[in-house]
């Protein structure tokens, strides 16, 4: 068998394969009823609105010193000389 035929069936093992993932993902969310898609929406609503209603703790930036502080100048150092010429 050539090279060429094992790789277009490779490949068309693929699709099939893709195929059937697609399939039995489709049938799984046809599963649902309205009634409880719609609970569901309305739950991840309540989580995502509890969640933005909790105030978040800020952290205080990390002081770089060492290896980390001289490579990020070195960092910034390129990123404002590119692209050359200009300043």
């Amino acid at each position: 068998m050539r090279w060429w035929k094992a790789v277009g069936l490779a490949g068309a093992a693929g699709v099939v394969a893709t195929g059937v993932v697609v399939v039995r993902a489709e049938r799984r969310r046809r599963a649902y009823t309205p009634e409880q898609v719609r609970e569901q929406l309305h739950v991840r609503y309540a989580q995502a609105t509890s969640a933005a209603a909790t105030p978040e703790t800020i952290t205080p930036p990390i002081e770089l010193t060492g290896f980390r502080a001289r490579a990020r100048q070195l960092a910034q150092r390129v990123k404002g000389a590119w692209p050359p010429g200009r300043r």
